[in-house]
């Protein structure tokens, strides 16, 4: 163990410290990387010296925040200060005015600029490739040469680490400031020490304003609960995002994907299942590892996830998965468009508007919209059902174990169906995949899987048993290392990174939601 650790050290090869410490798009800075660990252990003990003393404290977090964005995103990071420091002037401008017009036009005003910066970054080439295809079309039809010639070229635009996030984070502040919700923050780095703490800035969860400004002047206590809280998430984070995820992606799931054709029906069945995991594991692993980390800063983030493959309706599914996202869709979109309010037909077109653009904020590209509009016509889908059956409804207690349990594996098989979608390069690739394991399924080939890809099998086996796991034992697992000794919890955590460092690929593997 201690040769494997050396090894692991010596990996970093100090001798290239200042390359190291530049951003590099090849090398972005995250959780499970040795680099952050000892970055974040050198960054806590003038954290800890400084927890009195707010101003100071709050300064130096927010130096460390911008220059971990830094190591994600480069000079972007001056961006996400633009951005911070124009909600901050516009939310102090909403909470003077009293008129209600007035305030209603700088809400406006912030989610402009806001969406306008997004929209440049996320959905230019996008919208500027359609343009282009249906004025080729026109040409075309009507016998318009120029028009005929069109032809879109995408320009290397580089989307910055994160923006999606901070972007509703800042949005539902700006939001809840016009509704009168919130009292504004009166220091402007107050502001930034709220949108680039660093634990949830690049991949989330979205953490609300009125959650978070309460805890931001509070002094920060570690209790010896939230300690063991906060090692059990970091290490179940790192296991599920380091070692399931990681390794599974690239020594099976990546391949497949890349070339479905080449494989049979039953590995692109395997592939999908491993998919499914693999994107499981490395987001909630991330968000294990953000409020882990968060924790050891005196700062409470709620659950980002809550075991959704245990799910037995869509719905249910979305209570479960990404928590933070799909509350914010619910409350700055799908209410606002009249939720369920204005009718059964209102409600189900609503359902739709909010998943579809919901896919379309994971992505530019017609798969992802098809993945959001798929969930939003299951979620309508749900509504009819519960109505009909009213034992049905979600977390039902009067819903029968063999019906639950049909339940879960038809709403599981859905996700992972609606899966191929979000993980396909293109639609095309979704048909040949589902064409594989319909028409060359070749289930004898099962053995031969084990016997080549034994070590994916048995990680992805490991993946789906830690999920399905009674809470209790999750929460059994973290009572016993709260009560281990210091000494315990650190042996732990050094045999975790012993292990990551041998099953980890030479390739920095960025988080899945990093695109996003």
């Amino acid at each position: 163990m201690i040769e494997a650790l050396n090894e692991w050290a010596m990996s970093l090869d100090f001798t290239r410290l200042p390359e190291l410490l530049t951003y590099s798009p090849e090398r972005p800075l995250i959780f499970s990387s040795s680099l952050f660990f000892l970055l974040f252990l050198g960054f806590l003990p003038l954290y800890g010296a400084l927890r009195r003393t707010h101003t100071l404290r709050i300064i130096y977090v927010v130096l460390f925040s911008l220059y971990f964005y830094y190591m994600s995103s480069g000079w972007f990071v001056l961006l996400l200060i633009a951005m911070v420091t124009s909600d901050f002037l516009i939310g102090k401008a909403i909470y003077r005015t009293s008129a209600r017009k007035k305030k209603k036009w700088l809400v406006a005003l912030s989610i402009t600029i806001n969406l306008t910066i997004l929209g440049f970054f996320k959905y230019f080439n996008f919208l500027g490739g359609l343009a282009c295809n249906l004025l080729a079309l026109i040409g075309n039809e009507c016998g318009i040469d120029a028009l005929s010639a069109f032809a879109w070229r995408d320009l290397p635009i580089f989307l910055p680490v994160g923006i999606s996030f901070f972007t509703f984070q800042t949005m539902s502040y700006i939001i809840d400031l016009g509704r009168g919700k919130l009292t504004p923050l009166k220091r402007w780095i107050d502001y930034l020490f709220y949108v680039s703490f660093f634990p949830q800035l690049v991949a989330g969860p979205i953490v609300r304003a009125r959650d978070f400004i309460p805890q931001i002047h509070r002094t920060p206590f570690l209790s010896r609960g939230a300690f063991g809280k906060g090692l059990y998430l970091v290490l179940i984070g790192l296991f599920k995002k380091a070692i399931i995820s990681d390794y599974i992606s690239i020594n099976f799931v990546d391949r497949v994907f890349d070339a479905p054709a080449l494989y049979s029906g039953l590995e692109n069945l395997i592939a999908a299942y491993g998919y499914t995991l693999q994107i499981y594991c490395d987001f909630s692993g991330y968000s294990d590892m953000a409020i882990g980390i968060a924790l050891f800063l005196g700062f409470r983030f709620r659950k980002n996830f809550d075991l959704p493959f245990n799910s037995a309706s869509i719905t249910e599914f979305w209570r479960r998965w990404h928590i933070s996202l799909s509350t914010w869709l619910k409350d700055y979109l799908y209410i606002p468009l009249g939720g369920n309010r204005k009718g059964k037909f209102r409600t189900y077109i609503n359902l739709l508007i909010t998943m579809f653009l919901g896919g379309l904020w994971h992505g530019a590209a017609l798969r992802f919209i098809l993945w959001g509009t798929m969930h939003g016509v299951m979620l309508a889908l749900d509504k009819i059902r519960f109505k009909l059956f009213p034992r049905c409804k979600v977390n039902a207690s009067q819903m029968k174990p063999g019906w639950r349990i049909l339940s879960v594996l038809l709403t599981f098989h859905f996700v992972v169906f609606a899966f191929l979608f979000f993980r396909a390069k293109d639609v095309p690739q979704v048909w040949t995949m589902i064409n594989q394991i319909c028409l060359s399924f070749h289930p004898e080939l099962f053995l031969p899987f084990l016997e080549g890809y034994l070590p994916v099998a048995l990680l992805i086996l490991c993946g789906f048993a830690l999920h399905f796991l009674p809470r209790g034992a999750h929460r059994a697992a973290e009572r016993a290392l709260t009560r281990a000794p210091f000494a315990v919890q650190l042996l732990l955590f050094v045999a975790l990174v012993v292990l990551v460092s041998q099953v980890k690929s030479a390739d920095v593997q960025p988080f899945i939601y990093f695109q996003f």
